[in-house]
């Protein structure tokens, strides 16, 4: 295998159809591994455990880490993929368990996936020292009659956060003795806590710890993660107590090929680039076709199933079963998930196609390859899922085929973002009001809180308990305590992530259920008229039934896929700083967020040429969030406007109904100018105007029917003469604005050290605070976590790194790479965006 490797990586090296578009090949030298002996302190049995599995000795961090937690230190692991975290924490509870007899633990993971491979791990070291029944998973899959018998026997209890908090907690009378017993909690997988998920986390463990105390216990708490740049302050922030940090990694590494692959330019002009998708397809099936174990990872759910298409149907062509290719993300059902996993461990799989599901430590065999269609989001997300391949130590590759976005080819070419920095800080806010007000109320419903207890040190605890028993009438106050009131459940109503009563499902016409979408992705996927891709398979959606939380669908073979357009509104609710500096202003607040999803686009497989335009009415969502805008001032907008052509190119055709359409809508506004109310003058027609531009629907002439969506009449009016100029001045200022704001969006994850969809984005030309024209980045969680205020001291920072972008990029009139492509922010915008660059930066 190591062989066939070599020749695919040569054939990557040499051949020009590859070579040509690699912008960096970094080799990763194997390392040996670094040892230290078996604690001593630890009991013989498990000594002998070790030495049985042929293990004389530990790795360096191993040996650290089950010294420290056996003298009762709180710690934080950190060390690469498949480095051996798990014996940090199985051989101290193992010696624990085996010195007394009451003792217990807790293993908190973030999948079931991980949660039944530790399960085994646990088995294999603890054979022959303890029953089989010691350790046991807990979660949904848990069947109701095996349930009863764990909570009396498993002193190993590995669950996740969501049942922890929803399973557990709220039933601890049910689990005395284990929380009597507690003397270890392990959270693995720790870098997955971050934003939102993370700060509910943190009050899950609040909400443990409360209960812990309440039974006698004080447990340590042996966290584990991934390289992140501030893995201690994240551990301290999830436990709430400091912790003892061991990174000294004394695993050893094989050798590994890191490539950054650029797809060619089909338009130099223009800044296109062969599809992101088909060229990631073409790499993958370079290591696929010499039989190399290979895995794909893509960045959403669409994209990996039409990456997942395109690699069987090369396979079909090429004679080998295309069912040894198979796709792995979030909505597959667990039956189908456990079985990929199986097949890629017994190799039955030679190749699967994933979303970020696979990118954690689930065991799925050994892999030669790993190709990453577009940067994952996170320089330590990319490094999880590049150490996906390689994890026996043999020779591997790696591959990022870079999309079209600004921030994927700021990546290619600024390799040392990827090669030779920390990686990101994970952010969260366990004292998020919204969140924090969740689980007071799970809190009381599990104990009373007592005036002045420390649930969250840094808040008003009492006062938010307070506005719990006057706004929702839940709680009472007696004898220095908070009692819950209610008959409801509250930790049901309290979502982590994504609870499963908010998932829509995605049914047959028959009944049979074939996948699940979280209800914030349903907008999105599965509408009405969505092409649904599910392992390969295209279903079309028939209908979506918003109430009864189900999407009907039916199998089709088609030659397209759909994509959403979405409306985003905000709405601001109290400024909490604002700042002019230079001739733009920054300004932090909490804002309502209304998106609504109005249209879908066809788009054919491979060419991705666009075929039609689908309006759709679906329910607005609302989200309350933090917020950052920049506001240009009157006088930087002004200059500009005199300084170059501010006019976008005409368009030569409208459509074969437009002087119907174009009469209609001045009949319907009585001849008169929508804006300043004049009449039509004798001898000459007012002119009708296009409130969403003509060109963004992208209609070209025998080819599409696009215009009729156009030239609809709601979205004509009538203008004079004297106001068209202004209104379409302002369009161009508006393309202008979304220009940087494209620019913006790519490039402040780098800056943020978050993933892009942490952050949304939406751009004004007359938003209502200011009245001028405005970008505004919001935090894309309830109650936000951080990231609006960081871009506010990141102000200056981010804008001179948008400016030395669209200096260096090669298109002539904007591109995906840069400020977008001319349709949406019409021609001159590149000039356009520059200068305000220069002026902004200049002035600051």
């Amino acid at each position: 295998m190591t062989l066939s490797l070599l020749d695919a990586l040569q054939e990557l090296r040499s051949n020009p159809r590859f070579a040509d578009r690699i912008t960096a090949w970094r080799h990763l030298p194997a390392l040996p591994a670094c040892y230290a002996p078996i604690p001593s302190d630890l009991q013989p049995p498990v000594v002998n455990a070790l030495r049985q599995r042929g293990m004389e000795r530990l790795y360096v961090h191993q040996a650290s880490a089950i010294a420290a937690v056996l003298r009762g230190k709180d710690v934080a692991v950190v060390t690469g993929a498949a480095s051996g975290k798990t014996l940090c924490y199985n051989v101290p509870v193992l010696d624990a368990l085996l010195r007394v007899p009451e003792a217990r633990a807790l293993y908190l993971f973030p999948t079931k996936a991980l949660a039944q491979d530790q399960l085994a791990a646990w088995q294999q070291l603890s054979t022959d020292l303890l029953p089989a029944t010691a350790a046991a998973t807990y979660d949904g899959d848990t069947p109701s009659s095996a349930r009863s018998r764990i909570r009396r026997t498993a002193r190993v209890l590995i669950t996740n956060p969501d049942m922890l908090h929803v399973g557990i907690l709220p039933h601890h009378t049910r689990w005395r003795e284990f929380f009597a017993g507690l003397k270890y909690v392990v959270v693995d997988e720790m870098h997955t806590y971050r934003g939102i998920f993370g700060s509910h986390v943190a009050n899950v463990l609040r909400r443990l710890r409360r209960v812990c105390d309440f039974y006698g216990s004080q447990p340590s708490f042996i966290c584990c993660s991934a390289t992140i740049a501030n893995p201690q302050d994240l551990a301290q922030q999830l436990i709430g107590r400091p912790v003892t940090l061991l990174d000294d990694d004394g695993s050893p590494r094989g050798e590994k090929h890191f490539v950054l692959y650029n797809p060619p330019l089909v338009d130099v002009a223009h800044g296109v680039r062969r599809s992101l998708i088909l060229e990631a397809a073409t790499v993958a099936d370079l290591f696929l076709s010499r039989d190399l174990t290979t895995i794909a990872f893509s960045r959403g759910r669409l994209t990996t199933e039409l990456l997942l298409t395109y690699l069987r149907r090369a396979a079909k062509q090429r004679g080998q079963p295309a069912k040894r290719i198979r796709g792995y993300r979030g909505g597959y059902l667990p039956r189908e998930r456990r079985a990929i996993e199986r097949g890629l461990r017994n190799g039955q799989i030679c190749g699967v196609v994933s979303t970020n599901a696979l990118e954690l430590g689930v065991d799925i065999g050994e892999l030669s390859v790993c190709v990453l269609a577009g940067y994952p989001g996170t320089i330590a997300s990319t490094w999880q899922q590049a150490g996906r391949a390689g994890r026996r130590q043999d020779v591997s590759a790696v591959v990022l085929v870079g999309g079209l976005s600004a921030l994927d080819q700021y990546l290619l070419s600024h390799p040392q973002f990827l090669f030779g920095r920390s990686p990101e800080r994970a952010l969260l806010a366990p004292d998020n009001p919204f969140v924090l007000q969740s689980h007071l109320k799970c809190a009381a419903f599990e104990l009373p809180i007592a005036d002045g207890e420390p649930f969250a040190p840094d808040m008003d605890t009492d006062g938010l308990l307070q506005d719990l028993a006057e706004g929702e009438g839940v709680l009472r106050h007696s004898e220095k305590r908070w009692y819950w009131m209610s008959s409801r459940y509250p930790a049901q109503a309290v979502s982590l992530r994504t609870a499963a009563s908010d998932n829509f499902l995605v049914c047959m016409k028959e009944g049979e259920v074939i996948g699940q979408v979280d209800s914030a992705s349903a907008p999105m996927l599965i509408y009405p008229g969505a092409v649904y891709l599910h392992e390969g398979q295209s279903y079309r959606v028939e209908e979506l039934d918003w109430d009864g939380r189900v999407a009907h669908v039916h199998p089709t073979e088609v030659d397209y896929f759909t994509d959403v357009s979405v409306s985003v509104k905000v709405e601001v609710l109290r400024v909490q700083r604002s700042q002019p500096v230079g001739c733009v202003s920054r300004a932090n607040a909490d804002v309502r967020v209304c998106s609504k999803a109005t249209g879908y686009k066809r788009i054919r497989l491979y060419t991705h040429e666009q075929l039609a335009t689908v309006p759709l009415d679906l329910p607005e969502q609302e989200l309350l969030t933090h917020a950052y805008w920049l506001c240009l001032h009157d006088e930087v907008v002004m200059e500009l406007r005199d300084e170059g052509d501010w006019t976008i190119a005409p368009i030569l055709s409208y459509g074969p109904n437009w002087a119907q359409q174009r009469r209609r809508a001045r009949e319907r506004d009585g001849f008169r100018c929508r804006n300043c109310g004049r009449p039509e003058p004798p001898g000459r027609e007012h002119d009708v105007h296009h409130l969403r531009p003509f060109r963004i629907f992208d209609y070209r002439p025998g080819e599409n029917a696009n215009y009729l969506l156009a030239n609809r009449l709601s979205n004509l009016i009538t203008l004079c003469p004297e106001c068209h100029p202004k209104v379409e001045a302002a369009h161009a200022v508006q393309g202008t604005l979304g220009g940087l704001a494209n620019l913006l969006r790519a490039l402040a994850p780098l800056y943020l050290m978050c993933e892009p969809r942490d952050l949304g984005v939406a751009s004004d030309l007359n938003f209502a605070p200011t009245r001028a024209p405005t970008i505004v980045f919001y935090d894309a969680v309830s109650g936000g976590v951080g990231f609006s205020e960081m871009l506010y001291e990141l102000h200056s920072d981010l804008l001179q790194a948008c400016l030395e972008w669209v200096h260096n990029c090669p298109c002539e009139e904007g591109c995906p790479a840069c400020i977008g492509a001319p349709p949406q922010t019409g021609a001159g915008a590149k000039a356009r965006v520059k200068r305000l660059l220069e002026r902004i930066v200049g002035e600051t």
